[in-house]
């Protein structure tokens, strides 16, 4: 784990996500993109763009500091941002969810607005403020766009009154079983929260998408996830939050049933390895230990279809397993 602190204010980074921008050769034009492009509010134009939106994804930490990450759903309009600071989220408690537990008052969240038919999106971390259990402000903390690349397009449709929770009950898992391995196997977009801890004890949580190829994610047999990192938008917050304690959650969704597989545990950074060669495109990999792990069927009230060629263009330049010459689920 890393020490941080936040001795130089003035930065939008921290150590870990330094260090990772060092080690690209990035570290000076990100210091001075950072400043500019990291808000502490809101601008208009993502102003608008929340209200529009079907579902949000959320990155919160528990009791135990294990991470977590889910999706959302309701009617559009339940997010309004009343003013550039603020971010109002209209949801209930849902104690279902592992991720609801860290949706407390005083406690750190993060949020990616997604949408998966356009490839827009936006995330922000901040801070909530709950005065009871039917939804909470967020006050921004950081905000800022993300480009459109690893996104796959989907077209969404409800398929009963958002306000209804799932008629089955959560699954609570010893280890991955043979659905959860097959889910992952086939899964080409999942979600994952990271957060930092400061030595004054404040969070900064975040929750990031990330996408490729049908099977970009390699299920071990020893349960053991290994993820590539292409080529982003180098400011790291999910790989520098990694190296500072070492803490994911995941959630894979499926698309067509409804379906999340959420899981908490462990996770490293892999900058060196021979794996890095043979998968094309990736940068440097990621791997993730699951400990804690939850299925929850029919847990969205959304479904997606997948769009013709849907897939990125920008996954024409990365890689597969297969390829790689690694296997998949083993």
């Amino acid at each position: 784990m890393l020490a941080l602190d936040r001795a130089d204010p003035a930065s939008p980074w921290h150590a870990g996500e330094r260090m990772l921008q060092d080690q690209a050769g990035v570290a000076g034009r990100m210091e001075e993109l950072g400043r500019r492009v990291l808000r502490d509010h809101l601008i208009d134009q993502h102003r608008a763009f929340y209200p529009q939106l079907p579902f949000i994804v959320l990155g919160t930490v528990d009791g135990e500091g294990d991470a977590w990450a889910t999706l959302r759903a309701a009617s559009p309009g339940f997010l309004q941002s009343p003013d550039p600071h603020t971010l109002n989220v209209r949801l209930d408690r849902h104690h279902d969810d592992p991720a609801d537990s860290g949706m407390d008052d005083g406690a750190a969240i993060g949020m990616l607005g997604i949408e998966l038919h356009t490839r827009r999106r936006n995330r922000l971390n901040g801070i909530i403020h709950r005065s009871g259990p039917l939804g909470f402000d967020v006050e921004v903390g950081q905000s800022y766009g993300n480009c459109p690349k690893y996104i796959q397009l989907r077209d969404y449709r409800f398929v009963r009154d958002p306000s209804q929770s799932s008629a089955v009950e959560p699954i609570v898992l010893d280890a991955l079983d043979a659905s959860a391995r097959r889910m992952i196997a086939a899964a080409d977009t999942f979600f994952v929260a990271t957060y930092a801890e400061f030595e004054n004890a404040q969070r900064q949580a975040d929750v990031s998408h990330r996408g490729g190829k049908p099977g970009f994610v390699r299920v071990g047999s020893d349960g053991v996830l290994t993820i590539p990192d292409f080529a982003g938008n180098l400011f790291f917050n999910t790989l520098g939050n990694i190296l500072a304690n070492g803490k994911a959650g995941l959630v894979f969704a499926d698309f067509e049933t409804g379906d999340l597989l959420q899981l908490s545990g462990d996770a490293e950074v892999v900058l060196a390895s021979p794996e890095l060669d043979a998968f094309e495109g990736a940068e440097r990999l990621w791997r993730f230990t699951p400990r804690r792990i939850i299925r929850r069927p029919d847990a969205l009230t959304l479904r997606w279809t997948f769009e013709e060629d849907g897939l990125s263009p920008s996954l024409r330049i990365t890689g597969s397993w297969d390829e790689a010459g690694s296997g998949s689920v083993a």
